[in-house]
């Protein structure tokens, strides 16, 4: 969607404090001279669902991108259960409790489904991994029923939900999810939301990308819209699905 919303900041219903899990402040980022992201500054709270959502080439994903350490901020910092990992690398941030589901899915498509589980927690122990490849089966019985099949042979939904899973394994303390229903079909995107609202319900903070902007506000406590790299409105998802220019710009209302 190409419409711009006209309208100021809305402070967000959720300050910045002691409860935060991951808190950025005013991020820059760059890729060589290209600026993608501006001034960004927000937070997630432990336990929410937090939302952002905005048109292609917002700045969404580069956001997710600069949380897991794959992208450097050049200004300003990123914070994670109180320490700033804003120069920390990408693999490390794994073990500390990060958990990336990118966009594109990016499974290993010659490893089984087994195996690309077991990938996902090498940070963690024998006993670890099957303790955590049991509870994602439990999450995704699909998974289970083709435990041995190669990743590139199962669906566009099936590699989603193994997308997630991976994710899973590292056991982190956030999940960030990069556009889990794209491609879907309309069925498979509310199974799809429905384990995202599981999984938060079982303790999980997830900081959620998404086309989608009317699912994502229908599970999200509270969101942020980008757009062209800035941060226009943060407010809770009821609020931001009742703003009339967010229904216009994207939620697809005329």
């Amino acid at each position: 969607m190409t419409q711009s919303v006209e309208q100021p900041m809305v402070t967000d219903a959720t300050p910045a404090g002691d409860a935060d899990l991951l808190r950025m402040e005013s991020v820059d980022a760059f890729y060589g001279h290209i600026q993608a992201l501006r001034g960004v500054s927000l937070n997630v709270q432990r336990g929410e669902i937090v939302t952002l959502i905005g048109s292609n080439g917002a700045g969404k994903t580069t956001t997710l991108k600069t949380v897991s350490g794959l992208v450097r901020p050049r200004n300003g910092t990123v914070v994670f259960d109180n320490e700033d990992i804003s120069r920390v690398d990408a693999h490390r941030l794994v073990r500390r409790g990060i958990g990336h589901a990118p966009e594109g899915r990016r499974i290993f498509s010659r490893l089984t489904v087994l195996e690309n589980l077991q990938m996902g927690g090498y940070t963690r122990s024998a006993a670890e991994i099957t303790e955590e490849k049991d509870r994602v089966l439990g999450l995704f019985p699909r998974l289970a029923e083709r435990r041995q099949q190669r990743g590139g042979s199962l669906s566009g939904g099936e590699q989603q939900m193994l997308a997630i899973g991976r994710a899973l394994m590292s056991k982190p303390k956030l999940l960030l999810l990069d556009e889990p229903s794209l491609g879907l079909s309309p069925i498979l995107v509310q199974q799809i939301f429905t384990i995202i609202s599981e999984i938060n319900r079982q303790g999980m903070t997830i900081l959620l990308v998404e086309q989608n902007a009317q699912q994502a506000l229908t599970i999200a406590n509270r969101g942020y819209v980008l757009q062209t790299g800035t941060i226009i409105l943060a407010d809770t998802s009821a609020n931001l699905a009742a703003n009339e220019q967010v229904r216009k710009a994207y939620l697809g209302e005329i």
